[in-house]
C-alpha cells in the first residue's frame, strides 16, 4: 500500500481497485473535499482483509501525508454525510455501504493517530472549507471545527435510528468509533490532555444530548444480543495476523461484517460478549458522564494566588446533566411539564435490569451513578417494594468480599451508604422477610429480614478489612451504614444482634492489642531514645485513634438502638446481656464513658428483672429471651442520655473524575472489543492488567472518591 499508487487497469481484479484507493487515501496526493475520488472509496466492497502490519503502514503513511492532503478530516466530513444519506435513504445499499466503510475506516485511522500522534494529534483534525468546497458542501467557509460536526452527526443519528435486527451492527459500529474518539484519556495525562472529541461532545447541546443518553440506556436495558441473521465468525490466522470476518448470504446490508479488531475471539470464548451493543453502549455513557474537565481561574486580585478548581461534573457535562434528569416514563405528563422537557426512561425495566447485572463493574458504576446524581431514581427505587431484587445481589457480591476488587467493594458500599441516607429505606429493609439465603453457606437463615442479613453482611465485611485489606475508608462506610440504619432497626435476629456484639469484641480486642504495642514502645523510646539514629513511629497513636474512633461509633449504634428502637429488638438486648463483661473495662474510658452509661443502665434494668426470677432451675436461652420480652414492653427509658443521632451522608470529593476516568477505561480495555496499543497506555498499567488474565480490571487499590460525613 504506497502513497503515490498507480491508476489500475481497466481489467484489473476488484483487490487492484480496492488498494489502489486506500493508497491513495493514505498517499501524498491531496483530494478536494468534493472530489469523487471519496465517492469511489466508500463505494468499495466491504469484504477484504487487513492484518496488523498493514494497518500499521497505512496508518504511517497517513500520519505522515495528512499534515498537506489534509484526508483524514475529508473523511470524518464524509462520514457525517453518508449518515446523513443512510438517514435520507434508509432501503439504500450504496448508502449503507458507505456508511459502513465511512465508520470502518475512520476508526482504523482515528484508533492509530491518537495511539502514535498524541502530541500532534490536533493538528491532525485542521481542515479549511475553501470557496469551491463551501458552494458545493454547504459548510461554512473558512477553518472547520471537524470534532464538533462530528459529534453531532453522530450523536443525532444513535438518539434518533431505531435498533433493529437489520441497523444492529451499524449502531454497534458507530459506538465503537465513538469510545476510540473518547480514548484520547487512555494516552495523555489528565490534567493536561488535549481532548477534542470528549470536548466537542460536552459541548453538545441537550436537545442532542438528551436523546442520545436514552438511546444508551434503552440499549443496556434490552440487552439484545448479536443477531442470529449476522452468523458472525472471527478468525485470525497465527502466522500472518490476518483477520478474518465472515458473514452469511442471509445477511442483510446492515450487517455486513465491520472489520475491525472487534469480536476477534471465538462466540465459544469466555470473554466473548453476547451482548456487545448493551455492553459497549454502558461503557460509552460511563465515559461520557463521569468525564470531568477541569478550568484554570486565574483571580483579579493580584494579592490572591492563581488556583485551579474543578468545574462541578453536575453543571458542566450534559450528559450527567441528561443522566441526572431522566424521568420515569409512567411520570406523570403534568409534572414533566412543570419539570421541563427531559429524558424519559422506563424506570421499571431499568430496576429489573440493574439486579442481575451487578456482577459487573459497569453495572455498579451505572447504579451508583442513578442513585447519586438522580434523585428521581433515587426516590422510584426507596418506594419499590421489591428492594430485595437489588439489594440481595450486592450483599450476595459483598458476602464473596475475597473475590471482589477494592473499587467493586468501595463502590457497592458507597451504594448502601446512600440508600441508608434515607429512614423510609432503613425501616422498610427490616419488613421484607426472606424465605431463606442459599448462598450464605456459614449457617442456615430462615425467615431472616433483609435488615438483619444486611447487618450481618456489613460486620462479616469489616472482619475481612480488619483481616486482610485493612483499608480506613471500607471501616468508615461500614460502619456509617450501620449507624444510618441503627435507629430504624426493627426485630434484628439473633445471628445479626449476636453479630453486633462480636463487632464489639473484635474491634475491642484490635484496640488493647495497638494500646499494648503502644507501652511497649513508649518503653523502648526511654529506653533506646538516646541511642543515634533512633526515631519513633508516629503511626502508633495514629492506629490508636482510629480503633478509638471505631469502637466508639459502634457504642453510638447500640445506643440509637436500645434509645429508639429497644422493645422492637429484644435479641440486642440478650446479646447484650450474654456479653456484657466485654463492656466492662471501658466504663471509664473518657471517650467511652458516657455511652457506656447507657447500655450499663440498660443491663442493670434487665438483670434486676431476672434476679427477680430467680429460681432454682437452669436459665435456658428462651426463658431468658422471654423475660426481656416482657419486661421490654414496660420499659420507659428512665436515666437514658439522649445523644444526636449519628447520620452519614456521602459526598464526591472535589476530582471525582481521578478516580472514575481510569476505573471506566480499564474496564473498556479489559472488555477487548477494540484492539488497544497496551504499550502507550499511560492512564493505569494496562499491560499488567490484562496479563494477570483473571477478568479483573483492578487489582490495585486506588483513591476512592469517598467523603463520609457525620451530620
Amino acid at each position: 500500500m504506497g502513497g503515490t499508487a498507480s491508476t489500475p487497469r481497466p481489467d484489473a481484479r476488484p483487490e487492484e481497485h480496492r488498494d489502489y484507493l486506500l493508497g491513495a487515501m493514505v498517499g501524498g496526493r491531496i483530494y478536494d473535499l468534493s472530489s469523487s475520488f471519496w465517492e469511489k472509496l466508500l463505494l468499495l466492497p466491504p469484504a477484504f482483509e487487513w492484518s496488523v502490519e498493514r494497518v500499521n503502514e497505512a496508518g504511517a503513511l497517513l500520519a505522515q501525508n495528512n499534515i498537506q492532503t489534509r484526508h483524514f478530516p475529508k473523511l470524518l466530513v464524509h462520514l457525517v454525510w453518508s449518515i446523513q444519506e443512510v438517514t435520507a435513504s434508509p432501503g439504500s445499499k450504496s448508502s449503507a455501504v458507505k456508511v459502513i466503510n465511512a465508520t470502518y475506516f475512520s476508526r482504523v485511522f482515528l484508533k492509530y493517530l491518537i495511539e502514535n500522534s498524541s502530541s500532534s494529534f490536533s493538528s491532525h483534525l485542521v481542515l479549511h472549507i475553501s470557496d469551491h468546497d463551501a458552494a458545493i458542501s454547504k459548510l461554512p467557509e473558512g477553518d472547520l471545527n471537524v470534532p464538533s460536526l462530528v459529534l453531532h452527526g453522530l450523536l443525532t443519528f444513535i438518539g434518533a435510528s431505531d435498533i433493529n435486527p437489520y441497523t444492529y451492527m451499524l449502531h454497534l459500529e458507530l459506538v465503537n468509533l465513538l469510545l476510540v474518539m473518547m480514548s484520547t484519556q487512555l494516552y495523555s495525562p489528565m490534567s493536561a490532555g488535549f481532548h477534542p472529541f470528549l470536548d466537542a461532545a460536552i459541548a453538545q447541546e441537550s436537545y442532542v444530548v438528551g436523546p442520545f443518553i436514552r438511546k444508551l440506556l434503552l440499549s443496556f436495558i434490552a440487552r439484545t444480543p448479536l443477531p442470529s441473521e449476522a452468523a458472525y465468525y472471527g478468525t485470525q490466522d497465527k502466522e500472518t495476523g490476518v483477520i478474518r470476518k465472515m458473514s452469511s448470504a442471509a445477511a442483510t446490508v446492515f450487517m455486513l461484517p465491520y472489520y475491525t479488531y472487534t469480536y476477534l475471539l471465538s462466540p465459544g470464548s469466555d470473554r466473548f460478549s453476547k451482548f456487545p451493543l448493551a455492553d459497549n453502549s454502558l461503557l460509552l455513557l460511563l465515559v461520557l458522564v463521569h468525564y470531568g474537565k477541569r478550568t484554570h481561574v486565574t483571580p483579579l486580585d493580584n494579592d490572591v494566588e492563581p488556583c485551579t478548581e474543578n468545574l462541578a461534573v453536575g453543571l458542566h457535562n450534559p450528559f450527567r446533566r441528561a443522566l441526572s434528569s431522566s424521568r420515569d416514563t409512567d411520570f406523570d405528563i403534568a409534572d414533566i411539564e412543570q419539570a421541563g422537557q427531559g429524558v424519559r426512561i422506563p424506570f421499571a425495566a431499568l430496576f429489573d435490569r440493574l439486579g442481575p447485572g451487578l456482577t459487573e463493574d459497569a453495572t455498579i458504576l451505572l447504579l451508583y451513578s442513578l442513585v447519586h446524581g438522580n434523585p428521581a431514581f433515587l426516590e422510584y427505587v426507596l418506594v419499590r417494594t421489591d428492594l430485595d431484587t437489588l439489594i440481595m445481589p450486592v450483599l450476595e457480591m459483598l458476602y464473596d468480599v475475597q473475590k471482589r476488587t477494592p473499587n467493586q467493594i468501595y463502590m457497592l458500599l458507597v451504594i448502601f451508604l446512600i440508600l441508608s441516607q434515607d429512614s423510609t429505606f432503613n425501616a422498610s429493609i427490616h419488613k421484607l422477610i426472606l424465605p431463606g439465603v442459599s448462598w450464605y453457606k456459614e449457617r442456615l437463615l430462615p425467615g431472616i429480614s433483609l435488615g438483619s442479613l444486611m447487618v450481618v453482611i456489613l460486620i462479616r465485611t469489616v472482619k475481612f478489612n480488619l483481616s486482610k485489606l485493612r483499608d480506613l475508608f471500607l471501616h468508615t462506610n461500614c460502619l456509617a451504614i450501620l449507624a444510618n440504619m441503627a435507629p430504624h432497626m426493627h426485630q434484628l435476629n439473633a445471628y445479626a444482634s449476636q453479630r453486633l456484639v462480636s463487632l464489639f469484641d473484635m474491634l475491642a480486642r484490635k484496640y488493647k492489642k495497638v494500646v499494648d504495642a503502644n507501652i511497649n514502645v513508649k518503653v523502648a523510646v526511654a529506653k533506646l531514645g538516646q541511642v543515634e539514629g533512633f526515631e519513633a513511629s508516629e503511626d502508633m497513636p495514629t492506629e490508636l485513634h482510629i480503633y478509638t474512633d471505631f469502637l466508639r461509633i459502634v457504642l453510638e449504634i447500640i445506643n440509637a438502638i436500645l434509645t429508639y428502637a429497644l422493645p422492637r429488638n429484644p435479641e440486642v438486648v440478650y446479646a447484650l446481656l450474654h456479653r456484657q463483661e466485654l463492656f466492662q473495662p471501658f466504663k471509664e474510658h473518657p471517650r467511652f464513658y458516657e455511652l457506656l452509661e447507657n447500655i450499663f443502665n440498660v443491663l442493670d434494668f434487665f438483670n434486676v428483672r431476672m434476679d427477680d426470677q430467680q429460681s432454682n432451675a437452669e436459665w435456658s436461652v428462651e426463658k431468658v429471651l422471654q423475660i426481656v420480652i416482657a419486661n421490654a414492653r414496660s420499659w420507659r427509658g428512665e436515666g437514658m442520655k439522649i445523644f444526636t443521632q449519628l447520620r452519614f451522608t456521602y459526598e464526591e470529593e472535589l476530582h471525582p473524575e481521578e478516580f472514575f476516568v481510569p476505573y471506566i477505561w480499564q474496564l473498556v480495555v479489559d472488555q477487548r472489543n477494540i484492539d488497544w496499543n497496551l504499550d502507550m497506555i499511560s492512564l493505569f498499567p494496562a499491560r499488567s492488567q490484562v496479563e494477570l488474565g483473571d477478568g479483573h480490571v483492578d487489582k490495585q487499590q486506588q483513591d476512592i472518591p469517598v467523603s463520609t460525613n457525620p451530620v
